[in-house]
Parts: C-alpha cells; sequence; structure tokens
C-alpha cells in the first residue's frame, strides 16, 4: 500500500497548528485570566505532567490490540471535547482540573500517530522529515497568525480558535488509514530488557534535561518578551523564525542522515542549545541576537527530535514501538518538561529569568556529557 503523505501531513499540519496557537499564547491567557507565574508553572506543569502516564497507558493498549488509529480517534475527539471546558473555567482548581482531563487524552496522540507514520513509512523512515515538515508550516501559520490576531483582539478568544482547530485535527484522524507492522524479528526481546540498556537509559536522561531546558522557553518566552517591550505580532514572528529554520533543517534532514551518523548531529545540537538558551537570558534588549538565537531552533528542537525519533526506532523495534514512542514522549515532554515548568514557574519571579534561562544552559551541558560518554556511537543510519 502507498503512503499516505498528505493524510499524515494533514495531522501534523493540524497538530502543530494548534500547538502554534496554544503554546505561545496560553500563558499570556492565563496571565490575563488573573494568574500569577507560579500558578502559570503549576498549570503548564500539568499540561505536561499527564505525558508522564497518559502516553505509555495509550502506548501499551495500542501495541496490544493493534488499533492505534482507533486509539489516536478517540483521544483527539476528547481533547477537543474537554478543551471546551475552558470556556467555563472561572478559578484555578477548574482550570486546573480541565488541564489534567484536556492533555490525558491530547498527549496520547503525538507519539502514537509517531508510530503509525513509521509503519506506514516501512524502510523508507527518512521520509519522516518531509512529512513531519507540514507540522511546522502548521505552527507557523498560526503562530504568526494569532500574534497579528491578538494584537487588536482580546486573548478571551484564543480557546475558540484552539477548540476549532483540536475538530480539524480530529477529523484528519477519520480519514487517516490504519497501518499495521509485518515482523521480520525472529527474537522478540522484552521492552524492559530494551529499556535496561545502558545506552537506552542515557537516551532517555539526555532528553529529559533537553525538555526541561525547552520548559522556561515554552511557558514564559512570550510574557518574557511582552515584559521587554516586544509587540505580540513580534512575539509571534520570533516564534515562526524559530520553525521556519525547522522546516528548512527537514528540507535537508536526510542529506544529514546519510553524511553523519546521528550522535554526530545530536552532540553539536546540544552545545547550540546551551548558546541559544544564554542568549534568551542575557540579551532581550538585543532583537538581532534573540534572531539568532530563534534560528538555534532549527538545532535545539529539529534537530534532537528527528534524532530521538530515529532512536526510538532503532531502539525499539516495530513490535515495540507504540510503547518506545509513549516512553520518549513521556519521560522527555512528560518528566521533563513537567520538571522544568515548575521549576522555572517557583523561581521566574524569585530569582528571574536570568537564572532560570542559565538553568536551562546547564541542563544542556550535563545532556552534552551524557549523550557524549553513552549515546549513539555506533548508530549511523543507512539512507542510500
Amino acid at each position: 500500500m502507498s503512503v499516505p503523505y498528505w493524510r499524515l501531513s494533514g495531522f501534523y499540519f493540524f497538530y502543530f497548528a494548534t500547538l502554534g496557537a496554544f503554546l505561545p499564547y496560553w500563558s499570556l491567557y492565563l496571565k490575563a485570566s488573573g494568574f500569577n507565574p507560579v500558578e502559570i508553572g503549576e498549570l503548564s506543569a500539568m499540561l505536561v505532567g499527564t505525558k508522564i502516564i497518559a502516553p505509555n497507558l495509550w502506548g501499551w493498549i495500542a501495541d496490544h490490540t493493534g488499533k492505534s488509529l482507533r486509539i489516536i480517534r478517540i483521544a483527539a475527539f476528547f481533547a477537543a471535547l474537554l478543551f471546551a471546558g475552558f470556556l467555563f473555567a472561572q478559578h484555578y482548581f477548574w482550570f486546573a482540573w480541565t488541564t489534567i482531563a484536556f492533555s490525558f487524552f491530547w498527549n496520547a496522540v503525538l507519539p502514537q500517530f509517531e508510530a503509525v507514520t513509521l509503519f506506514h513509512l516501512k524502510n523508507e523512515s527518512h521520509r519522516y522529515s518531509k512529512i513531519r515538515i507540514w507540522g511546522s508550516i502548521g505552527f507557523i501559520v498560526m503562530v504568526t497568525g494569532i500574534g497579528w490576531f491578538l494584537d487588536s483582539q482580546p486573548v478571551a478568544l484564543l480557546p475558540f480558535v484552539i477548540i476549532a482547530l483540536l475538530i480539524l485535527n480530529w477529523w484528519v484522524t477519520l480519514i487517516t488509514p490504519e497501518a499495521k507492522y509485518l515482523s521480520h524479528e525472529s527474537v522478540r526481546l522484552g521492552v524492559l530488557q530494551i529499556i535496561k540498556k545502558p545506552e537506552v537509559l542515557a537516551f532517555f536522561m539526555v532528553y529529559i534535561l533537553v525538555q526541561a531546558a525547552h520548559s522556561p522557553y515554552y511557558v514564559f518566552y512570550s510574557m518574557y518578551l511582552k515584559h521587554n517591550h516586544y509587540s505580540t505580532s513580534v512575539t509571534g514572528l520570533l516564534w515562526a523564525l524559530g520553525v521556519l529554520a525547522e522546516i528548512v533543517l527537514f528540507i535537508y534532514m536526510r542529506r544529514l542522515l546519510n553524511r553523519f551518523s546521528l550522535r554526530a548531529i545530536l552532540l553539536p545540537s546540544l552545545i547550540l542549545a546551551t548558546v541559544r538558551w544564554l542568549i534568551i537570558g542575557w540579551c532581550a534588549d538585543y532583537l538581532s541576537l534573540l534572531i539568532f538565537a530563534q534560528l538555534l531552533h532549527a538545532a535545539t528542537f529539529g534537530c534532537t527530535h528527528v534524532v530521538a525519533i530515529h532512536l526510538v526506532h532503532l531502539y525499539f523495534g516495530g513490535q515495540h514501538q507504540g510503547k518506545g514512542q509513549a516512553l520518549y514522549n513521556s519521560l522527555s515532554f512528560g518528566l521533563g518538561g513537567g520538571c522544568g515548568s515548575l521549576f522555572s514557574g517557583y523561581y521566574w519571579d524569585l530569582l528571574g529569568s536570568q537564572f532560570v534561562f542559565s538553568m536551562a544552559a546547564l541542563c544542556c551541558c550535563f545532556a552534552f556529557v551524557i549523550a557524549y560518554i553513552w549515546v549513539g556511537r555506533e548508530n549511523k543510519l543507512a539512507l542510500g
């Protein structure tokens, strides 16, 4: 069966368009709703914290039933339905419970769809970047559009936009065909045996640190720019610039994978991540440096994410792909992102943004050391 390129790409477009509307501006919505930085950090931690449990539960079900698309469709439907609860939320606990309920389903969607995409691609996993690029395009469309929109319209309208995008995301899952993994592996290695391997444990530790480092950027970057007197439209353009750099990377990613090992791509990306967080933390008054820092998003997220997807594919094989993608999402974005969100929320006002972004840079330094010693020494993809 041929790869359903446009339906797979359509999912990524609407999924990341939703993130483009949500991620940069939700903290502004929460602030307008009367929450302080500590509460915003806690709510953001709840949003990603469900990734510790939800993707693993859904991944286990998907691998044991072989019904990944059905699970994705159910999760996408309830994510849209439950997000509507924010329209009626009036106090912290309502926001908290709505966040937990929505994110429990929302966080199940992407890791399982990553597995579905790789199943469709079979031995052509190098084509992943050409499909994933549409997610970056969707993000740019919404992050710039919402930025201009909020310059003239109240941020209270943001949940309505996000609900519409969530519904479109659910619709795309309905028209995407299921994919089956055809096993050619003679020996089935247990998932716990895979996780216990030193290189796999090190891989997870690296990505926990990487996502913890990204958390202050995801949670407070828009507020940070507003505090430094940048308009909402400029904020949206800076977010978009980072993802535009990511798109350029995806276009050339196959050439990089052909030429370099996964390790040789990951290590420089971690160094550039350290540089990026230091620039953002200490050079907010210089727009040219902020622009440069956003261009580094190609490395700090684009390269690291593509490397992670391929490493999970190599480590866990087809039989455990759903659980592997779920573990990657839950430990990196869930545990790492949750801890990073809590830390940045508690210390943003107490010790300042420069301290928080400096700690993000330090996390990337630790990640580099771990990756240098343990991760990916022999993993070079043959993509000829």
